[in-house]
C-alpha cells in the first residue's frame, strides 16, 4: 500500500533503556520521535495545526504564514506548508544551528533570523507586529488547541498501546507545552494514577527547546493542573546525558532529549517498580554545527 508523507507522522517506536537505568525493578523506554518524516516530535502538531486551519477555512492557499519558532516546529511547519502549496515565514534567534535554517529554507521556508539577545520572546514579538501590520496569519503553536491535541489524538493513545496500559509515568520537556498537555489528558483519562512530570531549565540554564516562560510569555495551552510535578535540569546535565544516550544506548538526540531522559532516571532511581516513557523529541544531527558533540 503506497503512502503519502503524512502518513508518516506518528506511530514512532518505544525503546527499552539496557544501559542507562540501574534500577531492575522499572522499566523506562524511550519514545524516538525523531523517527517522524521532519525529524522531531513537532511533526504531530504542526500536520494537525495546518489541516485544521485548512479544513476551518482560517488558512488558504494566499494566506501568508508566521511563526516564531527555536527550531523543530520551524522544519516541520515548513515541510508541511510546502506539502499544501503554503508560503511561510520563520522567524528565530541567530544563535539557532545551520542545520535548522538550512533544513526550513530546503522545504521553501522563508527564514528571518532575531537578535540572540532578545531570544524567542523577541522572535514572538517581531512575528506578531507583522501579524498586525502586514496581515500574516500566525499558526500561533503557543495558543492554538490544536497543538495539544495532536498529542491527545495520537502520542497519547500510542504510548497507552504500546505499554499495554502499564505506563505509570510519563516525563517529557516543556516548550510550547504542547506534547505534555496532550498526552497527559489522555493518559489521565485512561488512568488517573499516572504521573506527569514535566522537564523545565534551571534559571542560569540556555537548553534548545526547554524554557521556563515570563509569566507574559507563557503559552496559552499550558495548564498546571495536566502536571504532577515539574523537575528541573541544568545545560551541563541536558548536555551530558545527551552524549550519554548516543555512546551507550545508540539514541542520537539533542539537548531537551537529554534533559527529559536525565529526570526520566532520576525519577527511575526513587521508584519500587513502574514503567516511565521519556520523550525523545529530535535527533542529534541537528546539532552537529554546535559543539555539543565536538
Amino acid at each position: 500500500m503506497s503512502k503519502t508523507i503524512l502518513d508518516l507522522i506518528g506511530n514512532t517506536p518505544l525503546v527499552e533503556s539496557k544501559v542507562l537505568n540501574t534500577n531492575p525493578n522499572v522499566k523506562l523506554y524511550f519514545k524516538l520521535e525523531g523517527q517522524n518524516p521532519g525529524g522531531s516530535v513537532k511533526d504531530r502538531p504542526a500536520f494537525n495545526m495546518i489541516k485544521c486551519g485548512l479544513e476551518r477555512g482560517e488558512i488558504t492557499p494566499k494566506t501568508k504564514l508566521i511563526e516564531a519558532t527555536s527550531g523543530n516546529t520551524g522544519i516541520a511547519l515548513a515541510m508541511i506548508a510546502g506539502i499544501y502549496g503554503l508560503d511561510i515565514e520563520l522567524v528565530m534567534p541567530e544563535n539557532s544551528t545551520k542545520e535548522r535554517v538550512q533544513t526550513m529554507r530546503a522545504y521553501g521556508a522563508k527564514v528571518t533570523l532575531t537578535s540572540s539577545e532578545i531570544g524567542i520572546e523577541g522572535a514572538r514579538d517581531y512575528a506578531e507586529a507583522k501579524v498586525k501590520k502586514e496581515g500574516y496569519v500566525m499558526v500561533n503553536q503557543f495558543a492554538n488547541n490544536d497543538n495539544w491535541k495532536a498529542h491527545y489524538e495520537t502520542t497519547g493513545p500510542e504510548i497507552w498501546k504500546d505499554t499495554e496500559g502499564t505506563v505509570t509515568h510519563f516525563v517529557s520537556s516543556m516548550g510550547t507545552t504542547g506534547t505534555i498537555m496532550g498526552t497527559s489528558s489522555y493518559l489521565k483519562e485512561q488512568n488517573k494514577h499516572v504521573q506527569i512530570v514535566g522537564v523545565q531549565p534551571t534559571d542560569e540554564s540556555r537548553i534548545p527547546g526547554i524554557r521556563k516562560w515570563p509569566q507574559e510569555y507563557l503559552p496559552k495551552i499550558f495548564n498546571p493542573k495536566k502536571v504532577d510535578q515539574v523537575m528541573e535540569v541544568s545545560q551541563e546535565e541536558a548536555e551530558t546525558m545527551a552524549k550519554r544516550l548516543a555512546k551507550e544506548e545508540g539514541i542520537f538526540a539533542g539537548v531537551s532529549s537529554g534533559g527529559a531522559a536525565t529526570v526520566a532516571l532520576r525519577l527511575a532511581s526513587t521508584l519500587n517498580s513502574g514503567t516511565i516513557v521519556s520523550i525523545v523529541c529530535d535527533r542529534g544531527d541537528r546539532y552537529l554545527s554546535s559543539d555539543l558533540f565536538g
